[in-house]
């Protein structure tokens, strides 16, 4: 009959893919509420008369200078030379962690060694060693990210030997009795068990790099997110301040969720990337 809806109609194709359309077009509007009225109040605060525009200036202008900076492409070469400094450092404490808490976990002599180590040096504030590693390796690219990976590798070692660890000993005993070698143990059973965790561990890793990279380009000035933010500073360019404040932000925001897109990617087959059916 006309204007009953089969079931052979509801299960259409096209009506399933606008109706996913919409559910995420919804979940995207609710999520980005909190931003929208944050951005909304700081409009307002700016326009309110209750600061001078050198304290807050307003997000029209803020905006107008972004787009400067882009058509400059001074944003694009900052972003660029922050990222690159993130991200080889976070690379190389990625490789690094993994392998040192393997080593801890499969060493009784690396543990007795590196276990103190780790314990007193993860609460500590490393950027302390700032000065040391200028020392050492002057004031380029070297001492930024020799610092994300002072700062970096300490999570992923943790969360290395954490996953180890919590590997399920049944899923161990079945493959030393099917024969599995103690290198076979390692790679085809532990590490992928232990990957969710590890994964873990990453993702705190990485937001720590990006906060370090830019960290120290503010303390040692120079190019890069934010030694451009210290120099607005220095000259009193509020506009340029807080253009660069919006600008790691919105890096920030790109790698993170481009990290959990590579997670998901990976853990697949992990239970935590399975939903039921219906959600």
């Amino acid at each position: 009959m006309a204007g009953i809806e089969t079931p052979a109609e509801a299960d259409e194709p096209g009506a399933t893919g606008l109706a996913r359309v919409a559910a995420v077009a919804g979940a995207v509007a609710v999520r980005s509420l909190s931003i929208v009225l944050l951005l909304a109040l700081w409009e307002g605060l700016s326009r309110s008369g209750l600061v001078t525009p050198f304290q807050l200036p307003s997000l029209v202008r803020v905006i107008e200078r972004i787009g400067s900076d882009i058509a400059s492409g001074e944003a694009a070469n900052n972003a660029a030379l922050t990222l690159y400094r993130a991200l080889t450092g976070f690379a190389i404490a990625g490789l690094g962690g993994v392998v040192l808490g393997m080593l801890i976990f499969r060493s009784a002599i690396a543990r007795w060694f590196f276990d103190p180590i780790i314990s007193a040096g993860f609460p500590m504030p490393k950027v302390a060693f700032l000065p040391i590693i200028i020392l050492w390796f002057g004031v380029y690219d070297m001492p930024k990210i020799t610092m994300v990976v002072i700062d970096a590798i300490f999570p992923v070692v943790t969360a290395t030997i954490l996953g180890l660890q919590g590997v399920d000993r049944h899923l161990i005993w079945s493959a030393r009795n099917m024969g599995a070698g103690e290198r076979e143990l390692l790679w085809q059973i532990m590490l992928p068990a232990a990957l969710p965790q590890i994964m873990t561990g990453l993702q705190v890793a990485l937001p720590v790099a990006l906060i370090i990279a830019i960290a120290t380009e503010m303390l040692m000035g120079g190019q890069g997110l934010g030694g451009a933010m210290l120099e607005a500073s220095r000259m009193a360019d509020s506009p340029g301040a807080f253009a660069g404040l919006v600008e790691m932000t919105i890096l920030g925001y790109v790698v993170i969720k481009g990290m959990a897109m590579i997670r998901r990617r990976l853990l697949l087959w992990h239970q935590e990337t399975q939903r039921p059916r219906g959600m």
